[in-house]
């Protein structure tokens, strides 16, 4: 695996990886219509082979499955090795032989040459340390004729559902600074000129940037607290709670449950959302 990435790849086997597969059907549940949507904007096709970047624990990987049959094929890769156990669990219980995955960096990975019709992610492409030298090699996997689209977040401000628990948590604990814009991270890629030009640097050409935004549900079905101890816990302020004293965290969940109470509606809290639904040729 790439030394570049040496830090993501540390952070989702350590850190936030088994986070993700501790609260993985949370997390899916917020995620999936918005994957669901780019996967509509992909043009799927059935015998198709398909790439998915970023895969985490499989969930779009499984619904790539579903898409393109068992005349196609679908390889997932990430560098986290729980999220990929998952992953590779969710797939058996589909009984999708035709969905492999690869416990590998993107970055510097040699796939085979010209071996995918589509290149997918949902949010597993904003990590690279260079993203050009990235999807550079991820162009060397695609057929001459095939096509990328994936789903990224617009800036943090359009984004409350993560922006609010971070803010509220900062009244309490120093927060890690803003890192530069275009910085890995789950924000990188907020500004569509950026991706374009990575991308372009990449080989990909005919880039379209396309807004989605909606009301994102978040913890459907749990009570408020379980859904603030979530959100703390995965968003920005999560290292410097669990570095904190009780009395601290303590304190910051009832501030953040105070905050959210008026988005908690129907049993799960509603924020509105802010992504780029990303589109290229070959």
């Amino acid at each position: 695996m790439s030394d570049g990435n040496s830090d993501q790849i540390t952070h989702w086997n350590e850190v936030s990886g088994p986070k993700w597969v501790r609260y993985a059907d949370t997390i899916n549940a917020q995620l999936e219509p918005i994957g669901l949507a780019t996967m509509d904007r992909a043009d799927i096709r059935v015998g198709e082979r398909v790439l998915d970047v970023g895969c985490g624990c499989g969930q779009t990987s499984v619904e790539l499955g579903r898409r393109v049959g068992s005349g196609g094929g679908v390889h997932g890769v990430d560098v986290s090795a729980p999220m990929l156990a998952d992953a590779r669990e969710r797939a058996a219980a589909a009984n999708l032989a035709h969905v492999q995955f690869s416990e590998a960096d993107a970055q510097d990975h040699r796939f085979d040459p010209a071996d995918f019709d589509l290149l997918f992610s949902r949010f597993g492409v904003m990590f690279f340390a260079d993203a050009a030298a990235a999807f550079s090699n991820l162009h060397d996997a695609l057929k001459a004729d095939a096509r990328l689209c994936f789903v990224c977040w617009q800036e943090i401000a359009k984004n409350p559902w993560m922006a609010a628990p971070a803010m509220t948590a900062a009244q309490f604990v120093e927060l890690p600074a803003p890192q530069p814009p275009g910085s890995p991270g789950p924000f990188s890629f907020a500004d569509p000129a950026h991706v374009t030009a990575v991308l372009q640097k990449g080989g990909f050409r005919d880039v379209r940037c396309e807004a989605l935004e909606g009301e994102t549900e978040i913890g459907a079905g749990q009570e408020l607290p379980e859904i603030v101890a979530f959100m703390l816990q995965m968003g920005p302020a999560g290292a410097a709670l669990r570095s904190a004293g009780e009395d601290v965290q303590t304190r910051a969940t009832a501030a953040a449950i105070e905050v959210l109470g008026g988005a908690y509606r129907e049993g799960a809290v509603r924020m509105p959302y802010a992504a780029w639904i990303v589109q290229a040729n070959a």
